[in-house]
């Protein structure tokens, strides 16, 4: 399936000269939708993931959908303040500031082996981050999974040496 078909190109979002990736013209598609859960499903089996960790907010989208599929739990990784129980929490850079995830303390136990899975690597900085605070509290990070990958901006470089799969590369 031509996954790009269903992908919107939107110019100068959110600022100028930038190329938006849409995806809600993708999740319409039932067609599309399963095409990229059953595939991303397919690919991330092998890796005996106990959960799928997804970050806000598209990353809920596909890594539900897909740890509904693989009949495994899903954890959500949040922005600041969303989380209601202790949680573990980590600072990164943007390209002009900071931003900050969270993740529940008893999301999983030490040494459950994760995936993470978002609708797009870009720079890497989200995925990396996510990585970083899954490994620093212990988990096994079995691989990343991500529906579009850009790959001029490289941000698979910054992620650690696991597996990486991406449904479409532009």
């Amino acid at each position: 399936m031509d996954l790009k078909a269903l992908i919107r190109d939107i110019p100068d979002f959110p600022k100028p000269g930038i190329l938006f990736r849409d995806i809600t013209t993708l999740l319409r598609d039932p067609a599309g939708l399963k095409y990229s859960i059953d595939t991303l499903a397919t690919k991330v089996r092998d890796w005996q993931p106990e959960y799928i960790v997804g970050m806000e907010s598209r990353g809920f989208i596909f890594g539900a959908a897909l740890a509904y599929e693989l009949g495994i739990g899903f954890i959500p990784v949040r922005k600041p303040g969303k989380l209601p129980a202790a949680i573990h929490q980590i600072e990164y850079a943007l390209e002009y500031g900071t931003d900050t995830l969270e993740i529940h303390q008893d999301a999983f136990i030490p040494g459950s082996r994760i995936a993470i899975v978002d609708d797009l690597i870009a720079t890497g900085g989200t995925a990396a981050a996510t990585a970083k605070l899954l490994q620093g509290i212990g988990c096994n990070l079995v691989g990343c999974a991500f529906v579009i990958e850009l790959d001029a901006l490289n941000g698979r470089s910054h992620l650690p040496e696991i597996p990486i799969i991406s449904l479409v590369h532009y």
